[in-house]
């Protein structure tokens, strides 16, 4: 529908032209195509480009430093603070800029579960943008739309910079966060990713205070009525794996664990899409349609056929859905308590085992760690593999300190008796540039007996420097592939790597000193 700015003028905006609210996906198509914001591909899909920001851009986002909320917060280099005063005047430009524009809005909501829903609005000066918000939130019927009343609103204004030297943002790019006000600002750049990751940051404030637990993880069920999380940074394999024909999914990235099950927070999913294949991730390519949204992909002018191997543009193409175009998934997205639960690296030092067992502080440990490893070529300046450690499997969106989150998931693995696997994804054989790529197959074998319940009988041995429990065999999977060391040709060389290794681990949970004493004992074993 089309309207003049109703419920848009207590922010400040005063509209001249008419604002859409609530259109529908091919409308919002149609929109962005009128205004030369996309083009449709053979596929169906909106392709779109991002310009400069073709990713995240962790250093302009802020936290308004509010004293309902200052003594809770993990401040620092993820949650820079922002005075009240200085908000007010972003807020004060925001709305400004946006007031005689052609404007869209989308109501809809975050959390699967109506008990822990949360209410956002969405006002964009691009149509793409609203299309992204629409796929990827929980879209509200016509009853739900007659009472809905935001708690929270993203005021989203891509083509408006911030004045770094005045506005003491660092770039030109912000996204600003108003805890109590309700209220998020963003511009200086297209990447759709920071909306819904707003969002995701405000629950992970807001959940723990119902005693939930957010997680930035993947979700799917098996057809015993099992449900399993998937834990894993980019590149670590979570949708690849999450993404099981045989199993249906729950959501592919943002989960609150409550005292009845799980359940997903989006109503859509942002996928990776370099690479992508018809032959290895069927339901994900047979997803980018049309109403979805496809973001920096480069494709055929005549033919308007995507090349998903071309990462001209950048290596982060995605594409954006609603989570109903992946055959089976669960609708609403709610499921039990977990009863396996995957943390997944890339470990390209190939020290790590293909998969080993972890008992709860063990988990906690490797939980708050984080661990993954970025191989050669993948950044500027990166020649050998760098270990990579992000809190919680996603430290960019934590409110709160690490250890909040990582108490409330060993609580729950020790009440509803989950267990836990960690499963790497990386090398074997030797590190990177040495060693090979774990074989898909038998990764996919593992991670499978693991869901299914095949490594309850079998004999386990600890690593001699994590101390985590490595079977002695796997269904369909060789045995001397479980072992890491083995799998090296010179033995001496692996124990050298394996504590080179686990001293990077030691340096990082250093700055979680307040850990519990067990916690802080179940990680690696570092000869000093």
């Amino acid at each position: 529908m089309t309207t003049k700015a109703t419920g848009l003028e207590q922010l400040g905006l005063e509209a001249s032209s008419d604002v859409h609210h609530n259109l529908s996906a091919s409308a919002l198509v149609e929109h962005a195509i009128r205004r030369g914001e996309g083009k449709l591909v053979r596929s169906g899909a909106l392709a779109t480009t991002t310009g400069e920001h073709t990713g995240r851009s962790p250093d302009a986002k802020f936290t308004v430093d509010e004293p309902d909320v200052h003594d809770e917060i993990w401040w620092g280099e993820v949650n820079k603070p922002i005075s009240p005063e200085a908000f007010e005047r972003f807020r004060g430009k925001v709305s400004d800029y946006l007031s005689d524009r052609e404007l869209f809005v989308f109501d809809g909501f975050a959390g699967a579960d109506p008990r822990y829903r949360l209410s956002v609005r969405v006002v964009t000066e691009k149509a793409w943008h609203n299309l992204f918000a629409r796929q990827l939130f929980l879209r509200p019927d016509l009853s739900e739309l007659s009472t809905h009343e935001p708690e929270f609103t993203i005021l989203h204004a891509p083509d408006l910079q911030a004045e770094p030297a005045t506005d003491g943002t660092g770039s030109t790019a912000f996204v600003l966060v108003s805890l109590t006000r309700g209220l998020i600002l963003i511009g200086g750049t297209h990447y759709a990713g920071e909306i819904k990751k707003s969002i995701f940051g405000v629950m992970n404030w807001r959940m723990p205070r119902r005693d939930v637990l957010p997680m930035h993880c993947s979700a799917n069920v098996g057809a015993d009525g099992r449900t399993a999380l998937f834990f894993g940074l980019s590149g670590t394999g979570k949708t690849t794996l999450s993404a099981d024909p045989e199993r249906r999914l729950i959501g592919d990235d943002e989960h609150g664990w409550s005292e009845d099950g799980v359940f997903n927070f989006e109503g859509g999913c942002y996928a990776k899409c370099i690479r992508l294949s018809q032959e290895k991730e069927p339901e994900i390519w047979s997803a980018i349609r049309f109403g979805s949204v496809v973001e920096n992909v480069v494709f055929d002018d005549v033919t308007r056929v995507v090349d998903y191997d071309d990462d001209t543009l950048t290596e982060n193409t995605r594409a954006g859905y609603p989570v109903d175009f992946i055959p089976g998934a669960v609708i609403p997205g709610v499921g039990g308590h977990p009863r396996t639960i995957v943390f997944l690296t890339a470990d390209a030092f190939g020290v790590l085992p293909p998969i080993s067992r972890l008992s709860r502080d063990q988990a906690m440990y490797h939980f708050i760690s984080g661990y993954t490893a970025k191989v050669a070529g993948t950044e500027a300046g990166v020649t050998e593999p760098k270990a990579t450690f992000s809190a919680c499997f996603g430290a960019p969106f934590l409110p709160l300190p690490p250890t909040r989150y990582a108490e409330m998931l060993g609580e729950r693995i020790a009440r509803h008796d989950a267990a836990v696997w960690l499963v790497n994804t990386g090398w074997t054989g030797g590190p990177h540039g040495e060693g090979k790529r774990m074989d898909l197959k038998h990764t996919r074998a593992m991670v499978g007996a693991a869901l299914a319940g095949e490594l309850t009988g079998v004999s386990f041995t600890p690593h001699a420097v994590f101390g985590v429990d490595v079977p002695d065999h796997v269904p369909d999977v060789p045995d001397e592939v479980l072992d890491p060391r083995g799998t090296w040709e010179d033995g001496e060389a692996y124990d050298a790597k394996a504590r080179q290794l686990a001293e990077l681990f030691r340096r990082n949970f250093e700055k979680f000193g307040h850990v519990g004493s067990d916690v802080a004992k179940a990680g690696p074993r570092v000869e000093r």
